[in-house]
């Protein structure tokens, strides 16, 4: 069997464009592989779920009888031990649970702001 002269050329061609194409994809066209589409899309839902259990967090903290002591013990530790402090509190864990989770400790700590004033009792009068 006789193959065409310009045959060879136009293969070679393609594979190089075919070559091409895949490098420029892969740095610049923002192509990924399956794993790391996967990783990625773990990593995005992960935030979500803890973005989304900072509401309850927040509200176990709030209608936490000894909430007071709580975050008198979380303020009294250094900063990087609040999370930990956070966790004892039992803030951190959320309905059928056994244990705190750590990415939520870190948010729900955010959104406490315990840096800020301590909370003044509901029957303090202003006097001012």
């Amino acid at each position: 069997m006789n193959t065409p002269e310009w045959l060879k050329p136009g293969i070679y061609g393609a594979v190089i464009g075919a070559v091409f194409v895949g490098i420029v994809g892969f740095t610049w066209g923002g192509w990924v592989t399956g794993g790391t589409a996967n990783d990625r899309a773990m990593a995005m839902s992960k935030g979500d779920v803890v973005a989304s259990m900072v509401p309850v967090c927040l509200d176990m903290a709030r209608s936490d009888p000894s909430r007071a002591d709580k975050l008198a013990t979380i303020r009294a530790a250094s900063t990087y031990q609040r999370r930990d402090a956070l966790m004892t509190a039992g803030w951190a864990t959320m309905p059928g649970t056994d244990a705190p989770n750590r990415d939520i400790a870190q948010a729900c700590l955010a959104a406490l702001d315990v840096d800020r004033l301590p909370e003044r009792a509901d029957s303090a009068v202003d006097e001012g």
